[in-house]
């Protein structure tokens, strides 16, 4: 019997059981089994571990935040990239016009977001139907995933209920977090479990149902601590530990062609947002501010930090973009965006704004940045630098670099006079 067998016996099975305190036990081994199972297809599908990404779909990574749009055939993601970045991508009336992965970059508020066109997904991508393994694939690499849907069909197809199937079977999880969960393998000791927050939805015994699931992985030690009231299926994401966590939103398109009544019911939708991109309702030209990149903005948690030097203003012109998907927005991800030996030789930040009690304040390195905060820098002095346990260190290094340096140019010079 094959994966794919055993996987739909295995859903087969969970349809037909009834959800009660009896079968709890049983119901969250299936689901061990399950996401096993689907995990062993995935790597089937990637061929081995061949390691190079398919043809057409290795995009270079730029700018300040990437975002995937993801969609079924023919629902506009084309004409929408157009609108967002100006970016020209074939588009037309019939199914999969998009064959390969269209970047574009979207520039707001001083920032610049990669947009990237993916091909139409059907259902069955997750088990390679289509080109949905490279698609899935690039929205595992994004910042923050944008659904795009037809409002015509949406009723009728349930098409945003079948896309989160697609992305939660392949370990996507879009707008949760991840579970305060500690999970540590060992190689002896049995398992410890442990919880400082009564686990309620594990079943009457949940060491039981964790030890019955870790048995599925071939887990016989481990440490396991729960800081919060998890379900089955976050549990098993823990153990497994591939899973990633995204930003999700979903635009409605093309709402010209349903009645108001129907706008206003999609548009009550969680993280969603109406438009039709061909009559311009909440998006507008690639150097317009509208709607839609206020929402993709604000999914991508990105904040805008202006920087000045001691007795000089602060420079408006070129911000800082900080992501908090990527690094944070902390002074400490200020630092590394900038320059890592001002990291190395930071000593107290100076900061302006709204995350400021008072203007100024002096702030440390983990101080949080809000948008539009000015920070200004203040690194160690010479006296403080020489306290450093890793000055004779580094010191040392800065010199072997300048006679490397400087015997490599002396070196040159020899060639070109031999020459």
């Amino acid at each position: 019997m094959g994966v794919m067998e055993k996987i739909k016996e295995i859903e087969a099975e969970m349809a037909r059981t009834q959800k009660n305190k009896a079968t709890n036990y049983h119901l969250g081994t299936l689901k061990a089994k399950l996401a096993k199972l689907r995990n062993e297809l995935l790597i089937e599908q990637g061929g081995g571990g061949s390691g190079g990404p398919s043809e057409g779909f290795d995009v270079a990574r730029l700018g300040d935040a990437r975002v995937a749009l993801i969609g079924f055939p023919s629902v506009g993601k084309s004409t929408l990239q157009c609108k967002l970045t100006g970016t020209e991508s074939e588009a037309a009336a019939y199914e999969f016009t998009t064959l390969t992965c269209i970047p574009g970059t979207m520039h707001y508020k001083g920032s610049k977001v990669q947009v990237l066109d993916l091909p139409g997904i059907i259902e069955g991508a997750a088990h390679g139907k289509g080109r949905g393994k490279e698609v899935i694939a690039c929205a595992r690499n994004a910042d923050a995933i944008l659904i795009v849907l037809d409002a015509g069909k949406e009723g009728l197809n349930r098409h945003r209920e079948i896309l989160e199937t697609e992305l939660e079977t392949v370990g996507i999880r879009l707008n949760q977090r991840p579970p305060d969960v500690t999970f540590n393998k060992k190689s002896t000791g049995g398992v410890r479990f442990s919880s400082t927050v009564p686990l309620t939805k594990l079943g009457p015994d949940p060491e039981k149902m964790a030890i019955q699931i870790m048995r599925e992985y071939k887990i016989s030690s481990a440490d396991l601590l729960a800081r919060e009231d998890i379900t089955v299926d976050q549990l098993v994401d823990v153990i497994v530990g591939n899973r990633v966590y995204k930003p999700a939103c979903y635009f409605y398109n093309k709402i010209d062609t349903i009645t108001i009544e129907e706008v206003d019911q999609l548009a009550r939708m969680p993280h969603s947002l109406v438009g039709s991109v061909h009559k311009r309702f909440n998006v507008g030209e690639p150097d317009e501010e509208d709607a839609l990149k206020a929402m993709i903005w604000r999914y991508l948690g990105l904040t805008r930090i202006y920087t000045k030097r001691k007795g000089q203003h602060p420079d408006l012109a070129e911000p800082v973009v900080l992501s908090a998907v990527r690094k944070g927005t902390t002074v400490l991800s200020l630092c590394q965006n900038i320059s890592t030996q001002m990291l190395r030789d930071f000593n107290f930040a100076m900061v302006w704004g709204k995350s400021a009690k008072h203007n100024p304040q002096r702030c440390g390195i983990n101080h949080p940045l809000e948008d539009e905060d000015v920070v200004q820098i203040v690194t160690k002095t010479n006296s403080q630098q020489r306290q450093d346990k890793n000055y004779q260190a580094m010191v040392q290094g800065f010199s072997d670099k300048y006679h490397k340096k400087k015997a490599e140019a002396r070196k040159k010079k020899q060639g070109k006079l031999r020459g």
